[in-house]
């Protein structure tokens, strides 16, 4: 009986371990600290054009959808459109921001066009 509370102590630390480590390197949790502390960051599943994207600046936290392509004869992400679910957050934010935003997705989707939408879409289109 001993030794099968040893193995059961044995097998609950190696369990417990596996999970603080998932937990520690989960690509959710960067996005978390990023958004607190108010910085720019990028989640995506590069390989994956099904999955939508998400950033955050300075506390805003963007969803982006990607859509499939052609572009130099191959099949690319060609057009990302961001939106945001909170209008509130915006407040305090400028075109650099947004530029910031753009020039991040345009390193990984250099074929891609950006389409903001609702009110970014309009401070955008005012400043150009």
């Amino acid at each position: 009986m001993a030794v099968f509370i040893r193995i059961l102590i044995f097998f609950s630390i190696i369990v417990l371990t596996y999970m603080i480590f998932k937990y520690l390197f989960h690509p959710k949790r960067k996005l978390e600290l990023a958004h607190d502390k108010k910085e720019l960051y990028l989640l995506d599943d590069f390989k994956q054009v099904r999955k939508n994207l998400l950033v955050t600046q300075k506390g805003v936290l963007f969803e982006g959808e990607k859509y499939l392509g052609t572009a130099d004869e191959a099949f690319r992400v060609v057009h990302i459109k961001l939106w945001t679910k909170s209008r509130n957050d915006l407040h305090g934010l400028r075109t650099a921001d947004f530029e910031e935003i753009e020039n991040l997705l345009f390193k990984h989707y250099p074929y891609a066009s950006i389409e903001w939408s609702g009110p970014v879409k309009e401070l955008l289109k005012g400043n150009k």
